[in-house]
């Protein structure tokens, strides 16, 4: 952490950013890093492919760091970046399996469904089931789960994270809950 920077608010921060300071976007990088993680591998299942994920979501951020308003949340702003990363890699990641299925001559790669499971958590069996069921949800439903049930974001930072109303983010909550409940049997 650099000492010079831990009382900045996250505009100051991004105002010195704008003005060429790399120590200054280096201090965002290392206070969202671990959330942005989090949540990408969430969504994606795969936390190797969450780490180049994020990394390319803080080079995106870095460069459109001119149009960050200060007066609003920085975690908001970068989790629709992150957000957005994400999809573009499960839409590559769809198109590399199907050229992949064509191609009689090359192995097709077969991802593992089995998502990391939180060694912090005693009943791995259940977490697993859990995090597979909630990987089985159609994305615009995951995401919206993961941002509000599992990252905490308010309805409000969900929707503009997402770029949908907060009646959308409501209903998306509702409707995940519900596969979700029917998909564990409870």
């Amino acid at each position: 952490m650099s000492a010079g920077f831990a009382d900045h608010s996250d505009g100051d921060l991004a105002v010195l950013s704008r003005a060429g300071d790399a120590a200054a976007f280096g201090e965002i990088v290392r206070r969202y890093k671990q959330p942005l993680h989090r949540t990408v591998a969430r969504l994606t299942g795969d936390e190797d492919e969450a780490v180049d994920i994020v990394q390319d979501a803080f080079i995106a951020a870095h460069a459109a760091i001119a149009k960050f308003d200060t007066e609003r949340p920085m975690r908001t702003w970068l989790t629709r970046i992150a957000v957005n990363k994400a999809r573009d890699w499960r839409r590559r990641r769809i198109v590399r399996r199907l050229i992949s299925a064509m191609m009689p001559d090359e192995p097709v790669e077969v991802p593992d469904d089995v998502p990391a499971i939180d060694s912090a958590v005693a009943d791995r069996a259940e977490l697993r089931r859990v995090e597979t069921a909630i990987q089985r949800l159609p994305a615009n439903l995951r995401e919206v789960l993961v941002l509000r049930t599992i990252d905490g974001l308010t309805q409000a930072e969900v929707g503009e994270a997402l770029g949908v109303s907060e009646k959308t983010v409501e209903t998306r909550l509702y409707r995940a809950r519900a596969k979700l409940r029917d998909d564990l049997g409870r």
